[in-house]
């Protein structure tokens, strides 16, 4: 495995058993007969443990546990585990006995948990991304793919081609129409985000709405009929007017916030002079890699990094390491 693939959501070697999907009747088999469920409620997945003392674990359940009573759709098959048969079951339509603070719940990064009265003690329900450098390989990738795959449900609900309601086929990896015949599939958009560099110094910016004094790397969705490289190009200038040579594919992260691909390249900037377009971002500007060290030590006066988890954290860290095979 090359180093770059370690980064969170980077995948576990998960079985996903993808034959499976069409045999309806086996994935009800497995489901009944010893099939493990993890429960998401409104995208945060059913965790044991508290992120502030250690690592957090998905809660796995029967497929007759009590919480289920509350799912709004069929499970959806996620693959194998050593053979066994795990899936994801979504209960949004569940109400929490404590009062839910929905700007909280939309927030960038969401700190409120929820409890289940049905559910083992200990656990809660829990933003994935609060959690996500706390779960193991395997953990996060089960947890993005439930995660993305739910949001992709919740939000495809009708054919997009006749606006029938449709109905979830092949374990959940496909919604078909009952009036037209459409077959539908969970969608994935692929954005690039740029580690732009120009001698020793990169190319940070921030966004309105971020945590104050947060900086990351440039972002943006590739558009149709676009290359990656073409994306990286576009992307800065729009937002910079910072002119982009070569570009280079560095790794890729899945980013279930709803369903990205993040595509992680670097790009050799051709000039350095910004300006921003305050309709993209809110501010850039160049960092040197001394500067970098002191924002990741927590000792910048200006500049908080990039979420822990994030591609974009990963490759600052591993650009100050040179280490970005």
């Amino acid at each position: 495995m090359r180093y770059a693939e370690r980064v969170t959501f980077g995948g576990s070697d998960l079985d996903r058993s993808a034959a499976e999907r069409k045999d309806a009747a086996g994935l009800a088999r497995a489901l009944a007969e010893g099939g493990q469920v993890i429960v998401l409620w409104r995208g945060k997945p059913l965790v044991m443990g508290d992120p502030a003392n250690g690592a957090c674990t998905l809660v796995r359940l029967a497929a007759d546990d009590p919480i289920l009573r509350d799912a709004d759709e069929a499970a959806i098959f996620l693959g194998r585990i050593d053979g066994q048969a795990v899936f994801a079951r979504d209960i949004s339509g569940w109400i929490p006995p404590e009062p839910v603070d929905e700007a909280q719940i939309g927030a960038f990064l969401d700190p409120s948990v929820q409890h289940h009265p049905a559910a083992p003690d200990g656990s809660a329900f829990r933003e994935l991304r609060a959690i996500m450098t706390t779960l193991s390989a395997r953990d996060a990738e089960l947890a993005a793919t439930a995660r993305a795959l739910g949001n992709w449900h919740l939000s495809h609900g009708f054919c997009s081609r006749c606006g029938v309601a449709s109905e979830m086929a092949e374990g959940g990896w496909q919604r078909k129409c009952p009036d037209c015949g459409a077959h539908h599939f969970p969608r994935t958009d692929p954005v690039v985000i740029m580690l732009i560099t120009r001698g020793d110094s990169v190319l940070l910016g921030r966004s309105p709405g971020w945590p104050e004094g947060m900086f990351s790397l440039l972002a943006g969705f590739v558009e149709p009929g676009e290359t990656i490289e073409a994306a990286v190009r576009r992307e800065v200038f729009e937002e910079t007017a910072v002119r982009v040579g070569r570009v280079d594919y560095l790794a890729n992260q899945p980013w279930p916030f709803p369903a990205s691909l993040m595509i992680g390249c670097r790009g050799e900037a051709i000039s350095d002079a910004i300006t921003v377009d305050p309709a993209e971002i809110e501010a850039a500007r160049w960092v040197t890699r001394g500067e970098l060290l002191t924002v990741f030590a927590g000792e910048h006066p200006e500049i908080r990094p990039a979420r822990r988890g994030a591609i974009a954290h990963f490759l600052l860290e591993h650009w100050l390491a040179d280490r970005l095979d």
